[in-house]
């Protein structure tokens, strides 16, 4: 009978469960017989498949099945179940362990054991694609487990429900304490996972508590990061170990004080207050270690027991010497201000010895400490004072503008730019009035030199693009060089490209200036130049150049582009000069007399801060959710009767993806909290490798003219709070020196940031801190003082990381400053009860601002 053709349409029909079934059945020769043809039938199916191709992937199952069931040494079986052409590293776990046991079920015993370990042996991860066959070949087969890691990853991957019944029990339960990753992988397991499974079977007596305690200590010896070692602490609180378990391991909890970490430390300090056995060199090697801990909580923990413990057996007064200097040695004040005066309690009760080993510490104090410790400890060397920082003077602000380089002047100078592309707004401008002023000039240069470079340069602009609109500038630009030189597809492009969405104002108005000149060259009407090109490089047009602009195309005959003359208009410096209007009263044509009943529109700017669809109070402190932060600015004006300048002064909200938005500020540069409001749906980050507002917007922001309010506040703030984003003291500073800081709102919108969880309150007080070295400390307290108010935490409320090191800062700049006042905010919270860090630091602040008159009262 003819096995083999039947194996082999099984196989390529991928009907593994019917294959089982018939090589189950197969005699000794014909396993044999199918074995040996195996490798030539995988050969031929490599073939059909390309080798980037997975398609052997189809088939795996049906050749796992025939080689285990036909291969005679266990090697060979292990080593065709895990061929890799059979299941490629992304495919996940092998699905068959329940076909290839049935077909090795008649296999000897000591075989199916030999196979299991070789599997075992061959795993590397915990997700290892043959982890279910092996724990079920361990199972079946009885056997100990080889030692390896990844095993015991994987078995505890497994769900627990049943683990008091599992044979690997009492293999693998001491091994959950060893293998390398097993806590990481715990860890992620909630509490009625194999915690409560754990507890359940120690309640039951299938698992005796001193083996798991045993265990956790164990564990924790062998040392690992806090994640390792989390599980671990959990399962050894939930066993709640007696004083008696604990003194059998007194030695192991006193060796895990010093370096462990800080959950498994305190763990192990617990334990040992509980312990009645402890001598007087274990509690001087408990204290020791410590004190000489960084994480503060320990160290006043241990500071607490050391005081209790003196009084309560005052022989061990001698005793508390070494572990207070070493106490002496930390970098909190509060913590040395507390040893110092517990070894100015006990001074007494200390030997000689004692006393020395103080006396020598005292130089690790902070000067006023170190007095009061040498006034009892009489010898002792007290550190010298640092001398106080004196905060320098403000440095002097850059020059606000510049003037800018003139426009293109050779069709040469004009085919490189339009070849390189505008890369920042000044080149766009140049680029601009250079295409209008040379066509103008020379026509025929221009279509010479920009032909050869159309024909065979890429095709651009997309004239394919109708749905979507031209979005981009240059875009615009090379649809009328393409009309300039006749070789455009299509005419009246400027009708039909305009994009049909939500744009913001600025890349709208930007839009149509470009559009006009495509517009201008197909109708054969340009200007002889333009009116809007910048002259400074805040993006400023001087009145006197914009005048005398307008000069030229009234004698030239035309009239200037619409969007080009509301552009212009914009850039109008908002102080008057008087000249230029005298010569403006003079022009004849309709924008001339635009421009001579030109004054500077007023903006009022609004900002209101949103958590998704809500409106209304936002409590920015919950931290139940994220905050979907929404900065939704509103403006106010009168219209001025110009269609582009009233939508662009009025704000329109706007949530699109926005091109050449670093453009913006040079597009308004006299109304900054107008440029500064369009830049707010990209303050904050929305989604992952979103790039927000950076430092060189904020910078434009700050050498534009007019009021600087919430928006401006929010562009700054927003940058003060980026660690990769340095340059935005600088821009601080500069405004600051202006004169022209909005301090008490940019505290505010920092309030509002930081509570919202926006920015970080450690890279706050870093940029911050750095600003008042430079001389702005008076302004940092203005900021400080404005953001408290909505960073204190309400009564109960935990509050945010690094609060106590802002207020510390806020206490250092409100006395380089000499600053005054009581905050209510500040004197409430000072009232409350407690002892922690900020309540500390909070009172500091709030007597520093009354002359603790408070006290006085």
């Amino acid at each position: 009978m003819d096995h083999w053709g039947e194996i082999r349409k099984l196989i390529e029909a991928r009907h593994a469960d019917r294959l089982a079934k018939k090589v189950k059945a197969l005699d000794h020769e014909s396993r044999k017989e199918v074995a040996a043809r195996l490798p030539e039938l995988l050969k031929e199916l490599q073939g059909r498949f390309d080798p980037w191709d997975d398609g052997l992937v189809d088939y795996g199952v049906a050749l796992r099945v025939a080689g285990a069931a036909t291969f005679g040494g266990a090697a060979a079986v292990a080593s065709w179940l895990y061929r890799r052409d059979f299941a490629p590293q992304w495919a996940g776990p092998d699905n068959d362990a329940d076909l290839i046991l049935a077909v090795l079920a008649d296999r000897p015993a000591a075989w199916r054991a030999d196979l299991a370990e070789r599997l075992v042996l061959r795993m590397r991860v915990f997700d290892d694609r043959g982890m279910a066959l092996a724990l079920a070949l361990l199972r079946e087969t009885g056997i100990e487990p080889p030692p390896h890691d990844p095993l015991v990853a994987g078995w505890v991957d497994r769900e627990p429900s049943r683990l008091g019944d599992d044979p690997l029990l009492d293999h693998l339960l001491p091994r959950l304490f060893e293998a390398e990753g097993v806590g990481r992988m715990l860890q992620r397991e909630p509490l009625e996972g194999w915690l409560g499974a754990l507890l359940r079977l120690v309640k039951a007596g299938r698992v005796k508590r001193e083996v798991l305690i045993e265990g956790c200590v164990r564990r924790f010896l062998l040392g690992g990061t806090a994640n390792d070692l989390r599980f671990f602490v959990r399962l050894h609180e939930a066993l709640d170990p007696s004083p008696a378990e604990v003194t059998s391991h007194a030695r192991d909890y006193l060796r895990l004080l010093a370096a462990s970490p800080g959950p498994v430390a305190e763990l192990a300090m617990k334990r040992l207050r509980a312990c009645d056995d402890l001598t007087a060199d274990d509690l001087a090697e408990v204290w020791e270690s410590l004190l000489f801990r960084s994480e503060r909580k320990l160290v006043r923990a241990g500071l607490s027991w050391l005081d209790r413990s003196v009084r309560h057996t005052p022989a061990l007064a001698d005793v508390i010497a070494a572990p207070l200097a070493r106490a002496f040695a930390t970098d909190s004040a509060e913590l040395q201000e507390r040893a110092v005066e517990l070894a100015l309690a006990h001074v007494g009760g200390m030997s000689e010895e004692g006393r020395a080993a103080v006396r020598e510490a005292v130089e690790l104090l902070a000067p006023h400490l170190g007095h009061r410790a040498a006034m009892a400890f009489a010898g002792g060397t007290v550190a010298k004072a640092e001398p106080a920082f004196v905060p320098p003077p403000l440095p002097t602000a850059p020059e606000r503008a510049h003037s800018l380089a003139p426009p293109i002047e050779s069709v040469e100078d004009l085919n490189q730019l339009m070849s390189e592309g505008a890369r920042s707004w000044h080149a766009w401008e140049r680029l601009l009035a250079g295409f209008v002023t040379l066509v103008g000039r020379d026509r025929a240069g221009v279509v010479a030199v920009m032909r050869p470079l159309l024909l065979d340069g890429p095709d651009r602009p997309e004239y394919r693009q109708e749905a979507w609109g031209w979005g981009q500038a240059d875009q615009w630009l090379w649809g009328a060089a393409r009309s300039l030189t006749a070789t455009a597809p299509i005419r009246g492009a400027w009708r039909r490209f305009m994009p049909k969405g939500t744009l913001a104002a600025p890349h709208r108005l930007l839009l149509h200036r470009a559009a006009e000149i495509l517009r201008a060259v197909e109708e054969d009407t340009l200007p002889p130049l333009l009116l809007a090109t910048p002259t400074h490089s805040t993006g400023h047009v001087a009145a006197a150049e914009l005048v005398r602009r307008l000069e030229i195309i009234e004698a030239a005959g035309t009239k200037p582009p619409a969007a080009d003359l509301q552009q212009a208009l914009l850039r109008l410096p908002r102080t008057p000069d008087p000249e230029a209007e005298k010569r403006a009263a003079r022009l004849t044509s309709a924008a001339g007399r635009i421009l001579a009943a030109w004054t500077c529109p007023e903006v009022e700017i609004k900002l209101e801060w949103t958590c998704g669809s809500d409106g209304g109070d936002h409590d920015w402190h919950d931290r139940s959710h994220h905050h979907n932060v929404r900065l939704v600015p509103t403006a106010t004006t009168a219209p001025v009767g110009l269609p582009l300048v009233d939508l662009i002064l009025g704000v329109p909200q706007h949530w699109a993806q926005a091109e050449h938005r670093e453009w913006w500020p040079s597009m308004l540069p006299s109304h900054r909290e107008v440029a500064a409001a369009y830049l707010m749906p990209y303050v904050l980050r929305r989604f992952w490798r979103e790039s927000p507002v950076g430092p060189e917007p904020a910078r434009a922001l700050a050498r534009a003219e007019g009021p600087a309010g919430a928006a401006f506040s929010a562009v700054l703030a927003r940058v003060l709070g980026d660690p990769q984003m340095p340059e935005s003291v600088d821009v601080l500073l500069e405004v600051t020196a202006r004169d022209e800081l909005p301090a008490a709102e940019i505290g505010r919108q920092i309030g509002l940031l930081v509570a919202s969880g926006e920015v970080r309150m450690i890279d706050m007080v870093a940029a911050l801190d750095a600003a008042a070295r430079q001389g702005a400390h008076a302004q940092v307290w203005r900021i400080a003082a404005a953001a408290l108010p909505a960073l204190l935490p309400a009564p109960g409320e935990r509050p945010r990381n690094g609060l106590a090191g802002f207020v510390t800062l806020a206490i250092a700049v409100a006395e380089w400053c000499d600053a005054r006042g009581e905050i209510p905010e500040v004197r409430a919270m000072a009232a409350r009860k407690g002892s922690s860090g900020l309540l500390r630091e909070i009172r500091r602040l709030h007597d520093r601002l009354t002359d603790g008159t408070d006290k006085k009262g």
